[in-house]
């Protein structure tokens, strides 16, 4: 049969699939190189993650250049869908679709690139919020491929083979659905390298280098710099966590560590904070953190700024005697892999064993891992044993994670990588 394929299975019905007696029709399009997978090692694919590492791959048939379309197929010739072809990585392959039968062309990333959008759409009031988070790269079923709005500038990162091979597509899609929004490229980091893919950072198209912009969040504003700033120019996967902050700070000193632009501590300041001092070791964020405050009419005698490290600063405040009524924990990401879980689990006791010495009894401190291969059991487990190691007694009162426009697909744990708690201590 010309454009279909037989496999026959153990007889369970296939949504994806004519099932009859065990037997699956499956309407393929025979040109496609076809990636077959070693024998056991299918049940990720079957669970819809969409990884397949290079251990698992038993052969590619056909010529596909990085980034190129390839049919999955597990030993037993069972077809699993389409993927992202990627020979630099470990990552062998990255999931387009689970459906056999799906086409990988411009109709499908304006599906869901348009899904993407959908999905945002009741999380923010625009006339309040204009920064969000648009594509997700797997969590939005786009596996390496992010996309941030920031009011009319769009920074979009590819990541992978894939979304590299799908860049000018892409970019097509994305100006069909914005079309007065600027385009600005940060493809760099670590990702990158990982897929044998060179550094690319600036405008796109005819855009202006300059794409500083000044956005909107719960109303308040900030002062954004895509071209040099940490991730895309601005952690909005924290945007509800510093609404929360802002609850609980009104007359409180608050110690906001590894602070960059402020954005915990212009929320802070806007709830009523006495004193707000923000901690980090880059000089650059904290100039575009004053302008925050400024911008916002806030009160700058009740903001101080530290440009320091911060365990050496919290050691300093220990020796000194210095109190705080809340403390913000917001480090960096300390295991980028299994290996270095130990290691990092060591840096986040030493933080929270610190920061719990200099509150005051009842303060809350705000404590966060945004390391994905640290779960959340291990966290608390790390942030309990600060708190004994330290003779203080504290609750978790709150549960946090990342904002909703960061969602966290369920069968990709690694997506669900801000984990964070509010702990009062006594």
């Amino acid at each position: 049969m010309a454009g279909f394929r037989v496999f026959r299975g153990r007889g369970e019905r296939r949504r994806d699939g004519i099932h009859h007696a065990g037997v699956y029709i499956f309407r393929m399009n025979t040109n496609l190189p076809e990636l077959t997978l070693k024998y056991g090692r299918d049940d990720s694919v079957l669970r819809h993650h969409p990884w397949i590492f290079s251990g698992a791959v038993h052969r590619l048939e056909g010529d596909v250049p990085p980034g190129g379309t390839v049919r999955v197929r597990n030993a037993q010739g069972r077809p699993l869908g389409m993927a992202a072809w990627s020979p630099a990585s470990q990552i062998r392959a990255r999931m387009w679709s689970f459906d056999p039968d799906a086409v990988i062309d411009a109709d499908f990333f304006r599906q869901r690139i348009a899904s993407a959008a959908a999905l945002r759409a009741p999380l923010f009031d625009p006339a309040r919020t204009d920064a969000y988070r648009l594509v997700a790269s797997e969590a939005d079923l786009l596996p390496g491929l992010i996309v941030d709005r920031y009011a009319d500038v769009l920074v979009c990162q590819f990541l992978s083979a894939g979304a590299e091979h799908w860049r000018e597509t892409i970019l097509e899609v994305l100006g069909e659905h914005f079309p007065s929004h600027r385009l600005f490229e940060r493809s760099d980091g670590e990702a990158r390298e990982k897929e044998g893919l060179p550094v690319r950072v600036g405008p796109i198209g005819s855009g202006e280098a300059d794409v500083r912009c000044t956005v909107r969040e719960h109303s308040l504003s900030f002062v954004v710099d895509p071209a040099t700033g940490h991730k895309t120019g601005f952690y909005l996967d924290q945007r509800d966590n510093r609404v929360l902050l802002g609850r609980y700070a009104r007359d409180a000193e608050v110690l906001n560590c590894f602070s960059y632009t402020g954005g915990f501590a212009v929320h802070a300041l806007a709830g009523g904070a006495a004193r707000v001092v923000d901690v980090d070791v880059s000089g650059d964020a904290l100039a575009i953190a004053r302008m925050n405050v400024e911008k916002n009419g806030l009160d700058a005698g009740r903001y101080e700024q530290e440009e320091a490290d911060v365990f050496h600063f919290l050691r300093r405040c220990r020796d000194e005697g210095r109190q705080f009524d809340a403390i913000v924990l917001d480090p960096p990401k300390f295991a980028a892999s299994k290996s270095q879980i130990d290691r990092a689990a060591r840096g986040y006791k030493d933080i929270n064993l610190l920061a719990m010495k200099l509150l005051r009894p009842g303060g809350l401190l705000f404590t966060f891992s945004c390391s994905g291969h640290m779960v959340l059991p291990l966290f608390q487990k790390i942030v309990a044993d600060a708190a004994l190691d330290a003779n203080r007694h504290a609750r978790v009162v709150h549960l946090m994670t990342q904002s909703g426009d960061h969602p966290i697909a369920l069968p990709i744990p690694e997506s669900w990588y801000l984990k964070g708690l509010v702990c009062r201590v006594d």
